[in-house]
Order: C-alpha cells, then structure tokens, then sequence
C-alpha cells in the first residue's frame, strides 16, 4: 500500500472556500485560483466535500447525480483543471463519496416512486400501512427515520434527511452502480476518495424496534459492512490510493479491520468518539463544558489500540459538520493564538494522518449569530424548532445552536479584510460572521508568529522527522487533569508532547527523562529548563521535545 504516513490533507468545503463568478457561492475555479495557497501551506491532499448535482437540502450530501458538476460549482472542465493544476504542484484530489444514500431527486429514486420494482429495490423500501412505520428508529436529523408514499404503499428508510434515502446494499446492482462512479472519478485523475458514513450501509435482515435507543444499535458496523468494503476496494482497484471512512458510532475492534492493511479495506478512518465529550448524558442539544479527562482518556485509547492492532486514524478536531475548534477547545479571546497552537500542535504529533479544515489553519471561530435566520443547515433549523418544543425559550435555544451547528464551519473562508472577507465580489449564500472578522489569511501568511506558520511548521517536521509518521504512541495519564500529554517512540529516539488544556499554570513532573532533549516546537517564545525535574506550563502552553 502507497505510504501515506507522513502526509497531511487539507479539507475544502467548495460552496464556502473561494468564489471567483460573484454569485456568493465558492466553485471549482476558486480552488484552483488558491492552489498556490496550499502549496504554500504544505498539504499533500486536497479533500473536496461533494460537488455533484444536488437540491442541496443538506449541503450536497444529498446527490442526485454522481458523475456530473453542479453547474452552480462549474462544469467538468473546471474540475479536470483543478486536478491538472494540483497536479502540477504535487498536490493529489479526494472526492467525498456518499454511498449511504441518494437524494430523492435521483433518478433511480424517481423511477422507484413510479412504480419500477427494480429500482425499488435499489433502496431500504419496506411495505406497511400509513400510520405504522416499520421500526421506532430516529433519524440522525430528528423525527422518525421512515418515510410513507403512498402511491406505493411503502415506507423507506432514511437515517438523515427526509430527502436522502438509505441505499439496499444487498442488491449487487446497487454495489456494481456505486463500482462504476468510484472508476469514472479514478479515470478523471482523482487520488483518493472520502466515504461518508460508510459503516452504516449494511442494514439487518430483520427489522426491530429499539427499545433502549435510536435504533443505531442495529445498523451502525452492521453484518456484511466488511465484505462490502473489501469487494468495493477489489473491484475498483483503489486499494493502494490514499481512502478514509466515515464512521458514524463505531468501535476500535471494527476501526482495526478498516484500516488494517491486511484486511484490504480502507487506509484509515474518521472516529467522532473524542468529539462528544461536551454532550450532556451524550445529547448534542445538552450543552456542557468539555470532560478533558474523557478528552484525553479517548484519544488514549483509540491511539494505543490502534496502533496495536496496525489500524490508522484519521486525526482531526473539526470538519464540516463540527464548531470551529478554538471556540469549543480554546479561549477565543486572550489566548487566542496560544490556544489555537495548542490544538493544532496536540493533533499533528501524534500517530495518525492530520486533517486540515479550510479556516482552521488560521484560528477561524464559531458564527456567534444574533439569529436564527441567519442558518441555513437544515439539522440546525430542525432542532432549534425541536428545543422550542422541548420548553427552551428562543434564546435558549439559539444559544445552543451557536455552539452546536454544523453552520459554524461552514461560513465563506476568511482570506482579507475587503466586502465579505474576499470571499465574494456577490452576496454570500450564507452570512459573514462579523464575530472574529481581524482573523484572516492576509493578516497572518507573513507572520512567522501566527497560527499559519505553526500549522505550516507542524506540516514540515511530519514530512521531516521519521518519529512523528511512523513512530509508536503510548499517553501519560499520571500528569495533572488538564495536561494532555504522550509519547512518540521509534527506535532508539523519543519525542514528548505536553500541552496545557486550561487558562491557569500547571506543574508536570518531567525526572530527567528530557535532560538530553531539545525542544522541537512550542507555542511560547520561552527558555524551559530541561534539567529540572518538573515543568510549569503557561495557559495553554504547548512543547514537544525530541530525545
């Protein structure tokens, strides 16, 4: 398998990166017209998130047509010039596969609805009466996850979006359709590819009701997932290309088997575990502060478990669909900058492939908007309608939506400080946070102090020292609570990474195991004593010492 190890990939989320037509959306050409950016940067992958035809009810994770360009995005053209130009500059293309269901304006669900048996049959369609769903089971986005037409008679399942209909795996017709679009990509020069939610595509024979949860028990990780993996990746070829999974709800156990090279399935997955740790009794809507022992006792147990059994994470604090990670983690007012190197410094050193979202390597922060008219994500809107039900007042639930929606990352990338952070000529397809408006790439690219640099830093020694890609990882846990700190091993040399959670000192005994070490990066301009025997970390303070 291609050795990935040291590379870094930086996420785009198009609609909202670089818009180069004026019509407030970001399009293809933007990101070919930044790719000099990235390069800047050091990325090695770009990950796309979909472009494709879609009504766009939940962002382009709801596609009608796989093997063509939203007009809205540009056309074919565009995009074979944005591989040929990445290309160029040693830059390789991941394309966001959603392969857990389609939208309800694909064609193939058209002609299910009309009555064709067959393609009824490429979806989850279950017959039933009209007010007697199959199962109780929730959908990701609220409500019941089935749904009844009655010109059928059927109901069909849906686990997100009422618009988005869960696939049937179990046709060899459905797995030999979704074969064909990973070829046609891979013929377009595309180097690897994202598979959203892709553990829950194996459904169970035998429908139930849940009686203790939301029904994600019977379908997350399900009972052929495996096998449809390894005949995808076989059958297509891919398996020495660069792939993450998207696992919604998974175990370590199932983790391994994705990303062990022996099993010929994926290189590595996406895990959400470490980012529910600010759910209250782990509901997204009960906002708390954030658990730094669950924080650091997760990543403990995903990072040694993993490496034992030779799995590979996907490692990241944000993406599209997560708040930005200096207003959930950090301060986003004194400590701005030291916080958001923190964070950055914590990910990129351990074992793992770093994943980059598009703002993130400058410290971009959380909406802050006065109202709920200025989201567009439909979780978002449904939820704030579901917690005016549950009692909460309008301000309440704003408040939660604030700091829980998907909107959050999903704001125009910041580059300068001209009309709408020179993400547009034209008017944004969502608002521009006036909240954090000084922080932006032209404010920070030159800087060698800023977050920027640090995150171009980090890039440079994972490509440079052989510890941080390949190197083994074992966590301290005898440190202070809001101390995260752990080990990279690789032969004879040893690489220790503290950082402190919190805005007050904190004290951790060292011994002499630094004594003969230098100090490979830190967030603060500071001399530390490495032949004391303990260490006093300012807030937020972040040093990795190679021994």
């Amino acid at each position: 398998m291609f050795d990935f190890k040291n590379k870094v990939v930086y996420q785009i989320y198009p609609k909202s990166f670089n818009d180069t037509n004026g019509d407030g959306w970001g399009d293809l050409n933007g990101i070919t017209e930044k790719m000099d950016y990235l390069k800047a940067l050091g990325v090695d992958y770009i990950w796309i998130t979909p472009f494709f035809v879609s009504p766009q009810r939940d962002n382009g994770y709801d596609i009608a047509d796989y093997t063509s360009v939203d007009p809205r995005f540009g056309t074919m053209d565009d995009f074979e010039n944005l591989t040929h130009e990445a290309s160029k500059r040693g830059i390789g293309i991941m394309l966001d596969m959603v392969f857990n269901h389609t939208s309800t304006e694909h064609e193939w669900f058209k002609r299910a609805i009309k009555g064709d048996e067959a393609y009824q049959d490429y979806y989850k369609f279950v017959d039933g009466e009209p007010d007697s769903p199959p199962t109780n089971w929730v959908s990701k986005f609220g409500g019941n996850a089935w749904e009844y037409v009655p010109s059928i008679g059927k109901w069909y399942l849906h686990l997100f979006d009422v618009t988005q209909a869960d696939l049937n795996w179990e046709n060899p017709k459905v797995r030999r359709e979704l074969k064909d679009i990973i070829l046609f990509w891979k013929n377009k020069g595309v180097s690897g590819f994202r598979f959203d939610v892709i553990n829950l595509i194996s459904k169970p024979q035998i429908l139930e009701d849940d009686n203790e949860g939301d029904g994600r028990r019977f379908y997350t990780d399900g009972p052929k997932v495996h096998q449809y993996l390894k005949e995808l990746v076989a059958d297509t070829g891919i398996e020495d290309m660069i792939t993450v999974g998207e696992m919604s709800s998974t175990s370590i156990d199932n983790c391994i088997k994705y990303s062990n090279p022996s099993e010929k399935e994926l290189a590595m997955t996406f895990s959400f575990h470490h980012l529910k740790v600010d759910y209250k009794n782990g509901d997204k809507w009960s906002v708390v502060p954030y658990d730094k022992m669950m924080f650091k006792s997760l990543f403990k147990d995903w990072q040694e478990n993993m490496t034992k059994g030779n799995g590979w994470n996907a490692l990241f604090l944000t993406n599209h669909d997560q708040p930005r990670i200096i207003s959930r983690f950090g301060d986003e007012g004194k400590y701005f900058k030291e916080s958001g190197k923190l964070l950055a410094g914590l990910i990129h050193l351990m074992r793992g492939t770093p994943y980059v979202y598009q703002g993130e390597e400058i410290g971009m922060l959380n909406t802050h908007f006065d109202s709920i008219e200025h989201y567009k994500d439909v979780e978002s809107l449904n939820y704030y309608n579901i917690l005016l039900e549950q009692g909460k007042s309008s301000k309440e639930a704003l408040d939660i939506i604030n700091e829980r929606s998907r909107d959050n990352c999903r704001t125009p990338m910041q580059w300068d400080d001209t009309d709408n952070d020179g993400f547009t000529s034209g008017i944004p397809w969502i608002e521009v946070p006036e909240f954090g408006k000084s922080i932006t790439v032209k404010s920070q690219i030159d800087d060698p102090d800023s977050i920027w640099s640090f995150y171009k830093k980090l890039i440079d020694l994972r490509k440079k020292y052989r510890i941080i890609a390949d190197g083994d990882v074992s966590f301290d846990m005898s440190v202070p609570e809001s101390v995260f700190a752990y080990k990279r091993s690789l032969e004879e040399k040893g690489l220790y990474v503290y950082g402190n959670l919190d805005s007050k000192e904190a004290i951790v005994s060292i011994g002499d195991k630094l004594i003969n070490g230098n100090i490979l990066i830190q967030n603060y301009n500071r001399d530390i004593d490495l032949k004391a025997h303990s260490m006093t970390l300012k807030p937020y303070e972040f040093v990795a010492v190679i021994v």
